[in-house]
């Protein structure tokens, strides 16, 4: 709890008021269970309103698509934004994927979810063919990256690829979300937005604030996401096929 109250102060410090609660939701990490998830965040929220900080936190979880293909109705929208059962954030896997990710993801919007997908930007495989991803948006599937993966200034070196991708991501207009991935207050992994709201800034204007306010606010709500400001027409992502 200690922990989670200076979590949410440095968010409320760094102008956020709200926050996704998104623990991992697969097989080898047993201890969340999503029958809990409303108890555990209202507890979390009565101790931070007691504290005076002026951040909600709200239920969810990053889920595993394999887990969610097994799920109950009723287990996945407990890890539902706010358990309403209409949108659902599916993490991106680290390793290679298989030629049937595409095909798992849409198997989830048919039981009536709209899918947002977290940090693709870190993936082999999206990396080396991010044709994959535009194939994606364009059939409706939602696309967060990570501020301190756009906030990477190494985009020359070896490891560079997640960073580029995540920029041409936002700068062809294809990413729909910045998260600030936090584990911890302060540090790598950190409460803070801004470094990576200002490098989306920099390659797409205001779509940069856009994907911290009205698109996380849309999808809270399970509407439909508004138009970014000086939204441009959409192009073809440039990044290439990379390979390894």
């Amino acid at each position: 709890m200690r922990g989670s109250l200076e979590l949410a102060a440095a968010a409320a410090a760094a102008g956020i008021d709200t926050l996704a609660a998104t623990p991992h939701v697969r097989a080898d990490h047993p201890a969340v269970r999503p029958s809990e998830l409303w108890e555990r965040t209202d507890t979390i929220n009565r101790a931070i309103a007691a504290a005076g900080v002026g951040v909600t936190v709200v239920p969810a979880g990053e889920v595993d698509v394999l887990w969610a293909h097994q799920a109950s109705a009723e287990e996945l929208r407990q890890v539902s934004y706010g358990q309403h059962g209409h949108d659902l954030l599916v993490e991106t896997p680290y390793g290679e994927l298989p030629p049937t990710f595409e095909q798992l993801l849409f198997d989830l919007t048919v039981r009536d979810y709209r899918i947002l997908l977290a940090h693709p930007e870190r993936n082999p495989t999206f990396q080396r063919h991010p044709r994959r991803l535009e194939a994606l948006v364009e059939r409706g599937i939602l696309i967060q990256v990570t501020a301190s993966t756009l906030a990477d200034r190494s985009r020359r070196s070896p490891r560079s690829r997640a960073p580029r991708l995540a920029l041409e991501l936002v700068r062809e207009g294809f990413a729909h979300v910045i998260a600030s991935d936090a584990h911890e207050a302060y540090g790598a992994r950190g409460a803070g937005l801004r470094r990576g709201v200002e490098a989306a800034t920099r390659v797409a204007g205001g779509r940069g604030e856009w994907m911290v306010t009205d698109a996380p606010a849309a999808i809270l709500a399970g509407d439909e996401l508004p138009a970014p400001p000086a939204a441009s027409s959409r192009r073809r992502l440039r990044l290439r096929h990379h390979e390894a």
